[in-house]
């Protein structure tokens, strides 16, 4: 047995001493489950009333009694008939006993407390050594909606305290560069509960992030052959229909409007748009590939208990484009992909993602011969790159393979990111053709991609990535000028001007407060440089440079100091170094 399955045996059960913990302060609490996860366990009770986290360490202080009595685990078997009878007053087991397909089920005890469960566990609850319980959360049980909202109490558990204390210190990590909570402090975006969950408002400082990173979208896209096009939010229902998209993701499409007798739907993705602008017209071999790109704002349902922040919304705008081309020019086409996908991650300072390639699952349009090709296609484009990825069996999209890279974020959590999908299926559906050399039709290769994801996800990971600390060329104010006196207010926005005129955001503060207040009200909007100007800097035409991390750079003449920014700009440089 390897050290991680050991270590996945023992936050097992660690839940279980959890939900024995509980239920001696709460004698009435109904049982959900409780599995290992990832560094930890959870499990979720349904309780008399809501946790709060003063909850948390009587719990705590309840499972070290559990533990110190050092009790043994001990696995039984029992008939259907005998559990329900042992469950009667948990309804949620009472569930899961009618779901399994045997006669008898498996128990483990520990001291008076009995779970449902399949095991394995340890020996006794003497070998759980360290853990800690970090959160509480809520969830739909079984993870629907529509079934009552129970209480999650998540912990962490290892096998040192050294282990413990490391992980602890990442959370801490994690919790202080959440992109919610630094999208708050920086004033980037909100989410209104009175406009509805899921739905980003972008404020004024957010939105220069983003407008920044969508100018150089399409900059890259124009340079590297693709046209920009914009297509309607909304289209009628039976083009989904066609599509396939009612049948295969109606869950989460959102419900049909009546125009005029006909009934529409909001888009939740861009390819239909970018299908019928193909088909306005007739193509030849020659003109292929032809790649349409757009940033595309598409809507999709997402059930309330899942949504978080920018993560994972309902109404996203996705860094869309969809290339038509012929068999023969899909290798070349998705390598092409994938050199811009990987520019693009470098340019924003991502090292922390995983590449993966997904294929054939059990329901799929098209011939497997044409999956096998397919896949063995994306391959030989990720071979050429020399770029590692491991195959994740089963993954595909039903209409095709696809090469995905996810983002890890500071909590160690994988985002989607870049995606390159083949379609099998939308072609053939919609008979999406062009003339080839022998002068018939034939259908094209059609490749579904993003090399950001959606804006939203993507400025989350980038949010947490550098923690509110963007890059100079990113950040929404780049330069801060902070006149000691008011005698000093016309040197200062004779700077403002001439920065902002070579298109450098810069601002004045010009409020009647010390000077060292001022610049820790920069150092905390992540400001990059701060101009201190007082009356040496006015008599030699120059600026005293502070850096948000507390450095100060020796005065230097205010021509050097916007050269130099403006090459930090240019060279889209990831530190503050001028």
């Amino acid at each position: 047995m390897t050290e991680d399955e050991k270590l996945e045996i023992i936050r097992h059960s660690a839940a279980h001493v959890l939900a024995e913990a509980v239920q001696s302060i709460f004698p009435d609490a109904k049982f959900g489950i409780g599995p290992a996860i990832k560094n930890g366990f959870y499990y979720d009770f349904d309780l008399p009333r809501s946790l709060t986290p003063d909850d948390l360490p009587l719990i705590e202080t309840k499972m070290n009694e559990i533990i110190a009595s050092n009790v043994p685990f001990v696995r039984q078997e029992v008939t259907k008939t005998e559990a329900r009878q042992l469950f009667a007053a948990q309804p949620y087991k009472l569930e899961l006993i009618d779901e399994i397909p045997d006669e008898k089920v498996s128990l483990y005890r520990q001291g008076s407390f009995v779970d449902l469960c399949r095991g394995p566990h340890v020996s006794s609850t003497g070998e759980i050594k360290v853990f800690k319980l970090v959160s509480i959360a809520g969830a739909y049980w079984r993870g629907d909606e529509h079934q009552p909202m129970l209480q999650r109490i998540y912990g962490v558990a290892f096998d040192t305290e050294e282990a413990l204390a490391e992980h602890l210190k990442k959370l801490e990590e994690a919790a202080r560069r959440d992109h919610r909570k630094l999208g708050a402090e920086l004033e980037l975006f909100s989410i209104h509960e009175e406009a509805g969950p899921g739905l980003v408002h972008w404020h004024p400082k957010g939105a220069v992030i983003r407008r920044v990173i969508e100018d150089f979208w399409k900059d890259e896209h124009i340079k590297r052959g693709y046209s920009l096009v914009y297509t309607p939010h909304i289209a009628k229902l039976d083009l989904w229909k066609t599509s396939g998209h009612w049948e295969f993701y109606r869950d989460y499409l959102y419900s049909p409007m009546e125009v005029e007798g006909q009934e529409y739907i909001i888009k939740p993705m861009n390819c239909l748009g970018h299908i019928l602008i193909y088909k306005t017209r007739q193509h030849s071999y020659r003109e292929l590939p032809l790649r349409y790109a757009e940033l595309g704002t598409v809507y999709r349902y997402e059930r309330s208990g899942v949504l978080l922040g920018l993560s994972r919304v309902r109404g996203f705008t996705q860094d869309d484009a969809h290339i038509f081309c012929r068999f023969d020019q899909l290798e070349d086409e998705v390598v092409g992909v994938l050199d811009l996908a990987r520019f693009m991650i470098d340019t924003f300072g991502f090292t922390n993602y995983k590449v993966l390639l997904s294929t054939r699952p059990e329901k799929y349009a098209g011939t497997i011969q044409a999956w096998d090709g397919a896949t063995e296609t994306l391959s030989q484009a990720l071979g050429r790159l020399k770029i590692a990825y491991d195959i994740d069996p089963g993954e595909g999209v039903f209409y095709g393979p696809k090469i995905d890279i996810k983002f890890e974020d500071a909590q160690g959590r994988g985002w989607q990111g870049p995606t390159i999908q083949v379609d099998f299926n939308l072609p053939q559906r919609f008979n999406v053709t062009y003339i080839g050399e022998d002068g018939k039709e034939h259908l094209v290769a059609m490749v579904h991609r993003t090399v950001l994801g959606s804006m939203e996800r993507f400025l989350a990971s980038l949010i947490e990535h550098y923690g509110g600390a963007f890059p100079v060329w990113l950040t929404p104010l780049q330069v801060m000028i902070i006149p000691v006196a008011d005698r000093h207010l016309d040197y200062a926005y004779k700077l403002e001007a001439e920065l902002s005129g070579g298109g450098i955001r810069t601002k004045v503060d010009a409020r009647s407060e010390r000077v060292n207040l001022k610049i820790r009200q920069a150092q905390l909007d992540k400001v990059p440089f701060m101009l201190v100007v007082g009356d040496k800097e006015v008599a030699d035409s120059t600026v005293s440079v502070r850096l948000r991390t507390g450095e100060q750079i020796a005065s230097q003449s205010f021509d050097s100091f916007k050269e130099s920014v403006r090459v930090a700009i240019a060279n889209k440089v990831k530190d503050l170094r001028l």
